[in-house]
């Protein structure tokens, strides 16, 4: 028999060549060159096929496993959650996670969760594009590319969220990164990410996000320059908003959403372990991957969604609907219908209604909410918010379109027209006040001190005598 032998260095070559070579029992989909299963809560079942039939059959955890493999449980819940609440998923790996040496600290300045560090600041704030440095000035992983911009509450009583940015040049070799405080929302910006998680492997670029839920272990490999926002929550899981009289289809679907199918690597070299813990960082070294999961099943996994699948909802008569019908994730907290975080965005889409100032009104909230800009323009800010870059406004701190965006909307004929075209931006929204961190008031130097001019030339068109004034 002759043995095809193909020279690759790159682990995402590899896994392509794998496909060409092995067959799945059944085939998930396939997409960006990798394989994916499909929706959103399901209950997996995945198995390398290179070691057929590795899930044990009937069971949880054999005497003894198939191919002399571990079994060990990854818990998202409490063992007594509800059946429907429930998440957990079984691994079944080369050698259990357990074999590490004690964890030391890991120094890292600009990821803390220490939010008294800087006074309060209830000004409307906006950040230009974040720098991301050159590999050869300043070589930057992901992890240490972290820089945190916002937060409240304190994951030690498992409450609370925290916005970061990333900017990093270079891939997590012989790394991985978890986080035991609570599940990342990774949004890239600039530049892709080749994830590689226990569970298998994610390609995620600008347009599209993904989940990695608490306690799950992953890498982020990159190609060059690579930019994103990271929304960090600290108290539940995401999930789909519900969708009460929409009905049962419509906004993020379930079967748009991608879990990675089971992909082991049982190299043997050594490998820092990072964990973030009660808001510090920590590092374990080991002698072998992490990633050596052979085969899994469960429903706590982590997943990814492109944002032009997105089914958006809006008014055709008259008015602008309130953002909640552009939520494609949510984490609730403990008072109903309101969140810790809504992943919010305003995709491209047609705007129909009549007699109606269409962009987003002058609004003072009860909820912060920060902004970003993935590509394009957004419909309210048209100068100077600017993809990289983002925007705070914090509980009770009124905003509204700029007074060029307010003029022309006010001018505008109102006829169909599409909205947003070429733009992706999008919103955190949250019921905790969020204090903004020394680097994010400082430190990152791109904060635009001259925001609140934009709302300066906005003039009173008032006219006691004439109800119809215009303006």
């Amino acid at each position: 028999m002759k043995i095809l032998t193909v020279p690759c260095n790159s682990p995402f070559k590899a896994y392509k060549l794998l496909l060409s070579i092995f067959a799945m029992a059944s085939d998930p989909a396939k997409k960006d060159g990798l394989l994916y299963q499909s929706g959103f809560g399901n209950y997996f079942r995945s198995a390398d096929p290179r070691c057929p039939d590795a899930l044990p059959e009937g069971q949880n955890n054999p005497q003894t496993c198939p191919y002399g493999l571990y079994a060990e449980q990854l818990s998202g819940t409490a063992f007594t959650a509800p059946r429907e609440h429930n998440k957990r998923t079984w691994f079944y790996r080369i050698r259990p996670s357990v074999i590490h040496r004690p964890f030391t600290t890991y120094p890292h300045g600009h990821f803390p969760h220490n939010w008294d560090g800087t006074p309060p600041n209830p000004n409307q704030l906006r950040w230009m594009p974040f720098p991301i440095p050159s590999a050869t000035e300043r070589p930057l992983d992901f992890v240490d590319g972290l820089h945190t911009l916002c937060g409240a509450g304190d994951p030690k009583v498992r409450h609370g969220c925290a916005v970061h940015i990333f900017t990093c040049n270079r891939s997590m070799d012989g790394k991985a990164f978890c986080n035991s405080d609570g599940d990342l929302l990774l949004i890239p910006q600039q530049g892709i990410l080749y994830i590689t998680t226990e569970f298998g492997k994610l390609t995620v670029g600008p347009g599209e996000i993904t989940v990695i839920q608490q306690g799950m272990r992953f890498a982020v490999d990159v190609a060059g320059p690579t930019r994103g926002y990271v929304l960090e929550v600290f108290d539940n899981h995401f999930q789909l908003p519900q969708l009460g009289l929409i009905g049962a289809n419509g906004l993020a679907n379930p079967q748009d959403f991608w879990t990675p199918v089971a992909l082991y690597d049982d190299a043997v070299k050594p490998y820092r372990i990072v964990n973030k813990f009660q808001g510090s960082l920590f590092e374990a070294t080991q002698d072998h991957s992490p990633f050596d999961v052979v085969a899994w099943h469960g429903n706590y996994v982590p997943y990814k969604y492109a944002l032009q699948n997105f089914v958006v909802i809006n008014s055709v008569s008259v008015d602008h609907i309130d953002p909640s019908i552009f939520t494609v994730l949510t984490c609730p907290s403990d008072k109903p219908g309101t969140a810790i975080a809504d992943f919010v965005i305003f995709p491209p889409r047609w705007g129909v209604a009549e007699n109606t100032f269409r962009p987003p009104y002058y609004h003072r909230n009860c909820m912060s909410e920060f902004m970003g800009l993935i590509v394009g323009s957004y419909e309210a800010k048209e100068g100077g918010f600017l993809p990289g870059g983002a925007s705070l406004h914090s509980i009770g701190t009124p905003h509204g379109p700029d007074a060029e965006s307010f003029e022309k909307a006010s001018l505008a004929e109102l006829k169909p027209q599409r909205v947003a075209d070429g733009t992706m931006a999008f919103m955190f929204e949250t019921s905790l006040s969020l204090a903004v961190t020394k680097y994010g008031n400082e430190e990152c130097r791109t904060v635009d001190e001259k925001y609140f001019e934009c709302w300066q030339p906005l003039k009173s068109y008032f006219d006691p005598k004439n109800r119809n004034a215009p303006i």
